[in-house]
């Protein structure tokens, strides 16, 4: 089996894009190969800024020769028919065969086809893999009519260790011929380096100061960071987003370390960070086991070998880059300290919040009616707090700091309302009511985080639902899915004792009143808000699915809730986890065996006739199994309840029912002679599954 090495050399690749590139250069030249016939294994890959080479193995160096037989006419078609076919197959009729087959007696052309040979079809597969590269952007260079994501310098091809002659046409009468070498850093001149393998590439790229792996560079620059943090008993602030970009713009790392001026400590430490992060690239620092305590240092991942003088020049020249992005950060959080909150808020209203959908400051509002309902269904929450805290969560988009640093929206909030006195609760929920930002982000630690982060949530739910802006398939540019989520989540993880079907009617009337076009009485309308709840159900069943709960269980339980509503959401969640759990036991197992005979059975009878009784009488049961199974039926509970100790009884009461199932379907036929006792049967296990049905809908699970 022969192996294929392709090594692509171009101008800098965006970080972001490098090892989804790779990836796609692999998976299409396998691709391509296969679909030649070839057996094609993915082998290792290899991306840096200006590099991406892929290893191809198992490849056979040619195919062997095929027989293709090809049907013609009937052999009692007309001449011309016959002839004709002669023509395309380029036989004689003498030398077509005679074959029977059902549909009569056809002539078939037997040709041999030549076997493809790897390396004269690898001009073809990798100029089209090239040429069609599935770049997110890309665009023409110089005269060139190739689009590509960057400039394309070199295309290296090897099979087995040998080159394989072919060329990359880049239009405009110039072309890139397959070549064996590549060239190293760009700022240390050295001869180009000689490829034969994937193994002797990555070490030849190291001595011309290349690090081609991906994961062996950020190994590196991490442990860089460590150790020259190290040097003044501090730790890199933790920054994995970052990392990788960094990752993506060097091939050669080199960590330096510069000083912060006194002065910015004062900052928050989030627009500290944010400075360095955003705009320039470094890395923070902090206190050994004290994240939050920022130290007056930072560090920046270089492109050069490691030189004492260039480091300091280096340094000083990125010192003076922050400083300035600095100064402007501090000028503006002085100038809005100074402004007053309710200023920043009336500044709102000339910011848009969407297309029919009012202001920001409209939202605000909204919010605010909102955080006040939900404030008054819990007793440990303020009302006029709540009411606070919401018609200020968005007052820092307002700011001159959020207007320079966007990712600082929701965090200087909170900074600016301690600093014009308002209540810690304020300050807090104003901080946190973004949360949460992903599944793996934290809800809001607060209540009045919760209260305020849910208002905010609900109210774009409800409006953008109601002007018809629903996701649709993987678009989904108002993050809405996300914002159910995080609805589903506060609830759930923050024991709050709220409906949400009475917040999405809350939030809906107060669109009303704004005049927007979200109301019942429209009818585009009434349709985007009967999708809503069964939209929030949907993340609901995403959510408990990947907590581990298998997903016939998740329908099962979320068949239960309400037609056109949530329901209560906590509820399902420990219903789900406990039927998930009895069902994964000997007697949920046995009972779940037991619903699926029930079912059938009646099932079957119910096809029979309409008039199935439903009462059952106990004089009519003929052996003790009968009174047993009726006794437990008796014993369920009425509703699945709405607690924890209402879920566990019901859980043990279906616990309870497997054992008398089993054992009637032991002891008794259902379809007795005596018509009487049959009926009687028959109502008994309708009575069952009525009790079953009453917990969850078991004809969801599967067998």
């Amino acid at each position: 089996m022969s192996v294929l090495f392709v090594e692509i050399g171009c101008e800098e690749i965006p970080a972001r894009l490098q090892v989804k590139a790779v990836a796609d250069l692999c998976d299409n030249l396998c691709g391509r190969l296969v679909a030649l016939g070839f057996t094609a294994e993915q082998g290792r890959v290899a991306v840096s800024p200006r590099h991406m080479a892929v290893e191809i193995t198992g490849l056979e160096t040619a195919l062997p020769d095929a027989q293709k037989d090809r049907r013609g006419p009937r052999t009692d078609a007309p001449d011309k028919a016959i002839d004709g076919f002669c023509q395309s197959t380029g036989l004689s009729r003498e030398q077509l065969v005679k074959r029977e087959t059902e549909k009569g007696a056809f002539y078939f052309a037997v040709m041999q086809q030549q076997g493809a040979v790897l390396a004269e079809c690898l001009q073809t597969v990798i100029a089209e893999t090239v040429t069609n590269f599935p770049w997110p952007k890309s665009q023409r260079w110089a005269e060139t009519s190739l689009t590509w994501v960057r400039p394309l310098h070199s295309v290296n091809v090897l099979v087995d260790g040998q080159p394989i002659a072919g060329w990359i046409d880049l239009g405009g009468a110039k072309r890139i011929a397959f070549g064996m070498t590549a060239m190293g850093h760009p700022f240390y001149p050295a001869d180009p380096v000689s490829l034969s393998d994937f193994d002797s590439y990555v070490a030849a790229m190291k001595d011309v100061h290349v690090l081609v792996d991906h994961e062996d560079r950020k190994a590196r620059i991490a442990d860089q960071l460590e150790n020259v943090a190290a040097t003044k008993q501090l730790q890199p602030v933790a920054d994995d987003n970052l990392l990788d970009e960094v990752t993506g713009l060097v091939e050669w790392p080199n960590v330096i370390m510069g000083q912060i001026e006194t002065e910015f400590m004062s900052l928050p430490p989030e627009v500290l960070v944010t400075s360095m992060r955003v705009h320039q690239k470094f890395f923070a620092l902090s206190q050994k086991g004290a994240t939050e305590n920022l130290a007056p240092f930072f560090m920046t991942v270089t492109n050069r070998r490691s030189d004492l003088v260039n480091d300091k020049l280096i340094a000083a020249g990125n010192e003076r880059v922050l400083r300035a992005r600095l100064a402007d950060a501090k000028f503006f959080y002085e100038q809005d300290k100074q402004t007053p909150l309710d200023s920043l808020a009336e500044k709102l209203e000339v910011i848009t919040f969407y297309e029919g959908l009012g202001s920001v400051a409209d939202k605000a509002e909204r919010m605010a009616a909102l955080a006040g309902a939900i404030a008054n269904h819990l007793d440990a929450a303020d009302p006029d707090t709540a009411r606070r805290a919401a018609v200020l969560a968005k007052v820092d988009l307002a700011s001159e700091m959020v207007g320079e640093f966007p990712e600082l929206q929701g965090i200087m909030g909170g900074y600016y309302a301690t600093a014009a006195g308002e209540a810690a609760d304020v300050a807090d929920a104003l901080t946190q009511h973004y949360r949460p930002q992903g599944p793996s982000d934290e809800i809001p630690a607060s209540l009045y985080g919760q209260i305020v982060a849910l208002a905010d949530k609900i109210d774009t739910l409800t409006g953008f639902f109601g002007i018809g802006a629903k996701p649709t398939g993987s678009r989904d540019p108002f993050a809405l899915r996300r914002a159910a989520l995080g609805v589903l989540r506060i609830i759930d993880e923050g024991n709050l004792d709220l409906s949400i079907d009475a917040l999405l009617a809350d939030a809906t009337a107060l669109h009303k009143s704004a005049g927007h076009r979200v109301d019942a009485d429209n009818k585009d309308a009434a349709a985007h808000h009967a999708d809503l709840p069964e939209f929030i159900l949907d993340r609901l069943r995403v959510s408990l699915r990947e907590s581990g709960i298998k997903h016939d269980v998740v329908a099962a339980v979320l068949a239960m809730a309400p037609e056109g509503a949530v329901g209560n959401v906590r509820l399902w969640r420990r219903l789900a986890t406990a039927l998930d759990s009895f069902l994964s036991s000997d007697d949920g197992r046995l009972l779940a065996g037991g619903w699926r005979r029930v079912s059938s059975l009646l099932a079957a009878e119910e096809k029979k006739t309409t008039n199935l009784s439903l009462q059952v009488d106990e004089d009519l049961f003929v052996d003790q199994t009968e009174t047993d199974l009726y006794k437990a039926v008796q014993l369920l509970p009425k509703s699945g309840g709405q607690d924890e100790p209402a879920i566990l009884s019901a859980m043990q009461g279906l616990a309870s029912l497997s054992g008398p199932i089993d054992r009637f379907f032991d002891a008794v036929v259902v379809n007795a002679d005596e018509d009487t006792v049959r009926s009687n049967r028959l109502a008994l296990l309708a009575a069952v599954r009525a009790k079953m049905l009453v917990i969850a809908d078991f004809s969801q699970l599967e067998g």
